[in-house]
C-alpha cells in the first residue's frame, strides 16, 4: 500500500481492479470531511478523488477540495464525483480526466445526477445497484450508430431515465417504463435493443477510472505530476460548521498553512 496517493473510489470501479492498476490507499467514497481527515492522517502527495457519497451523507465540499491543494496536495478527478468537482475547481488548481470530466467543463448547468447511481455500504465493497444516466446516454447513442433503435426511440429513452430518481435509475427501470409509455410501434426496437444491451452497455465512468489509474501508475517512481502552485486558503466560518458536523476536530487543522 503507497500512502503517498489516496483513492475515493466505490461503485465506478472495484477496488480488487484498481490495487491491479494502481498501488495506492484505497478509501471508500468520500463525503464531507473526509478529504480533510485524509490529509491529515495520511500526509498523501496526491489524492484521486473518483467517487462520492450524495444523498444520505453531506458530500465533498469545494472548500475542503481548496484546503487540500492549499497544503500542497495534488487532487485529480475523474469518472463520477471527482469529474464534476474537477470541471467547478479547474480554475483552482484541481486536475481532471477523461470524457466525463471533459464533458462537464464544456455543457453549461450539467446536472450532478449525470453520474450519480445507488450503492452498496462500503462494508460491502460499494459496488453500484444502478446505472449512471451519463452512461446510458453514451449507451443509447450506440445502440443509433448500431441501427438497434431509431434516433426519436433514444429520445424517448434519455427522458424516461431523466426523469427517474437516481436511486432506482436503472437499464431494467427504463426499459419497463418505456414498455408502457412509449407507442407499439417500438416494440420490436425495444425487444432488440433488451438483447443488444446484454453485450454492449458503455460505463464510461469505468474507462475514465482506469485510465486515471493508468495514467498515474504510468508516472509512478518517477516526477508524478509537474509542480502546482498551491493556492491561498481562505478559512471561512461555513468551511469550519461544515468540519464539525461531519464530527472533524476543527482543532486539529491549527498547524497548517492558510
Amino acid at each position: 500500500m503507497d500512502n503517498r496517493i489516496v483513492v475515493f473510489l466505490g461503485p465506478s470501479l472495484p477496488q480488487e481492479q484498481a490495487r491491479n492498476l494502481l498501488q495506492a490507499h484505497y478509501a471508500a467514497p468520500a463525503d464531507q470531511g473526509d478529504i480533510v481527515e485524509a490529509v491529515q492522517l495520511l500526509r498523501p502527495r496526491i489524492i484521486v478523488l473518483i467517487d462520492g457519497a450524495f444523498g444520505s451523507v453531506p458530500t465533498v465540499r469545494h472548500k475542503e477540495i481548496l484546503w487540500a491543494l492549499a497544503q500542497g496536495v495534488e487532487i485529480f478527478g475523474a469518472s463520477s464525483l471527482g469529474a464534476l468537482r474537477a470541471a467547478e475547481l479547474a480554475g483552482y488548481g484541481m486536475r481532471g480526466y477523461g470524457l466525463i470530466y471533459r464533458w462537464y467543463r464544456s455543457v453549461p448547468f450539467a446536472e450532478d445526477d449525470e453520474v450519480a447511481v445507488a450503492m452498496a455500504p462500503p462494508e460491502l465493497g460499494a459496488g453500484a445497484l444502478g446505472d449512471a444516466l451519463i452512461d446510458m446516454r453514451i449507451t443509447f447513442n450506440r445502440a443509433v450508430r448500431a441501427g438497434i433503435v431509431p434516433p426519436n426511440l433514444r429520445e424517448h429513452l434519455v427522458g424516461i431515465a431523466r426523469s427517474t430518481h437516481f436511486l432506482e435509475r436503472s437499464y431494467s427501470h427504463v426499459l419497463t417504463r418505456a414498455e408502457a409509455e412509449i407507442p407499439a410501434q417500438y416494440a420490436s426496437s425495444l425487444r432488440n435493443l433488451q438483447a443488444w444491451l446484454r453485450d454492449h452497455t458503455i460505463s464510461q465512468k469505468r474507462i475514465d477510472a482506469i485510465g486515471l489509474l493508468r495514467q498515474l501508475a504510468m508516472r509512478a517512481g518517477t516526477r508524478m505530476t509537474e509542480a502546482v502552485r498551491a493556492p491561498r486558503f481562505q478559512l471561512t466560518e461555513a468551511f469550519v460548521r461544515d468540519l464539525e458536523d461531519a464530527g472533524f476536530d476543527i482543532g486539529r487543522l491549527g498547524a497548517q498553512r492558510w
